[in-house]
């Protein structure tokens, strides 16, 4: 399948009622799941047989705002060859640039919305498009917003946000409560998607996400059987939990931690993920709490070839996140055969179903999460809970997001040519 060079160059023609779509948004060598997110959007757009490709970033974030690890060496998921890398954050020439060549080159363009910071560079392409007033023209533009307002919000946020949205034709999101959102943000059309599964595997066993292996038939398993490796390190025959990706505090680690000092005595911890500040105030209530023998903190990013061995070593994975969205943790726990224990926030409750191959708690509570813990470890409970687990449905799940995708798209088209 022919590909426009997003270096430049006379555009491809659109196949027969098929738009060249531009995606611009973050991809490897960026990390985390948006960044995985559109490379395997990219991928999929292109097994349908469009001509699409990525307009990435140079430099994404200054290091002030953003203090952890912003790239990755080795790709979480097969790149996609098709991108380029003009966007910079401290180059605003750039993008009104890229606007303007997007405008005629692509038929459409989905620009993927990660944080307000970046809205700035999000006015500048728009701008470049034909879209910096009322009256739109060229492309049609689609918001892709993995979250419409950040979950730990400034007083900016909301206006930069609405800015970006107003401009666009059409908002896709990944739940109702965030398209109740961006409906109060702007008079455009707003999708809603639920979020496709973006996993990815070790890069050494070059998989692609698509093609991930079916989950390990855990059922029958003795509670902990999986653990004896990492619990010998904590000097005790312990049953493990795992708390997984970026720390940050809407995700409630201190819930947990506190949870756990009250829950089963002999469940250990580990705390595998980047945090996001924090982590002194998170050792120092793991001191206070009396937990230094049962919580191992592992500090940093998580790398792909790493994952497969931290959910072998647990039971179950725990997500006491006091707000969210949607995560994709959910996925990668049952991709591996894991039970979940999760808060009621978001799209968890759909994702987990109660009793029947994870538990559910209110959010902020670690009296309720400490029970269902113990629930957890009472005897034929995990065993239970971990035969009902299935892995995703990764094919199925990405054909109805791209149809809704791009059926947004179309319809946008639609009105802009009447």
């Amino acid at each position: 399948m022919a590909v426009p060079d997003p270096r430049g160059g006379p555009a491809p023609a659109a196949r027969a009622g098929r738009p060249r779509i531009a995606i611009v948004g973050p991809t490897h060598p960026y990390k985390g799941g948006i960044a995985q997110h559109t490379t395997e959007l990219a991928h999929r757009l292109a097994r349908r047989g469009h001509d699409v490709w990525i307009e990435s970033w140079s430099a994404q974030y200054p290091a002030r705002l953003y203090p952890g690890q912003q790239r990755v060496d080795a790709p979480e998921m097969e790149p996609f060859p098709a991108t380029g890398y003009p966007l910079s954050w401290w180059r605003p020439d750039g993008w009104v640039r890229l606007g303007r060549r997007l405008r005629r080159r692509a038929d459409a363009v989905v620009v993927v919305v990660v944080t307000p910071i970046q809205a700035p560079a999000y006015l500048g392409i728009l701008a470049g498009l034909g879209r910096a007033g009322r009256r739109a023209a060229g492309p049609a533009v689609l918001a892709l917003c993995h979250n419409v307002l950040p979950h730990e919000r400034r007083r900016l946020d909301e206006p930069l946000i609405r800015a970006v949205l107003r401009r666009a034709g059409a908002v896709l999101v990944h739940t109702d409560a965030e398209a109740t959102r961006a409906a109060a943000l702007t008079a455009a059309p707003v999708r809603v998607a639920a979020m496709a599964p973006h996993l990815w595997t070790a890069p050494s066993r070059r998989v692609h996400a698509a093609d991930a292996p079916a989950a390990p038939d855990r059922a029958g398993e003795p509670a902990g059987q999986a653990t004896g490796e990492a619990t010998s390190a904590l000097g005790g025959p312990r049953r493990r939990l795992l708390f997984f990706g970026l720390v940050r505090p809407y995700k409630g680690l201190d819930v947990l931690l506190r949870a756990l000092a009250a829950g089963p005595p002999d469940v250990a911890l580990t705390v595998a993920g980047e945090f996001w500040g924090g982590q002194e105030a998170t050792q120092a209530l793991v001191a206070e709490l009396g937990l230094a023998d049962r919580v191992e903190l592992r500090p940093g990013y998580v790398d792909a070839a790493d994952v497969p061995a931290l959910f072998a070593a647990a039971d179950a994975l725990v997500l006491p996140y006091r707000a969210g969205t949607a995560s994709q943790n959910v996925d990668l726990a049952h991709l591996h055969g894991l039970p979940v224990v999760a808060t009621s926030v978001g799209t968890l409750p759909a994702a987990v179903s109660d009793g029947v191959d994870g538990l559910l708690v209110p959010p902020g509570d670690p009296a309720a999460l400490a029970a269902a813990l113990r629930r957890l470890y009472e005897p034929g409970v995990l065993t239970a809970l971990a035969a009902k687990v299935r892995p995703p449905d990764t094919a199925g799940g990405w054909e109805r997001y791209l149809d809704t995708l791009l059926e947004a798209i179309e319809g946008q088209r639609r009105v802009d040519h009447r």
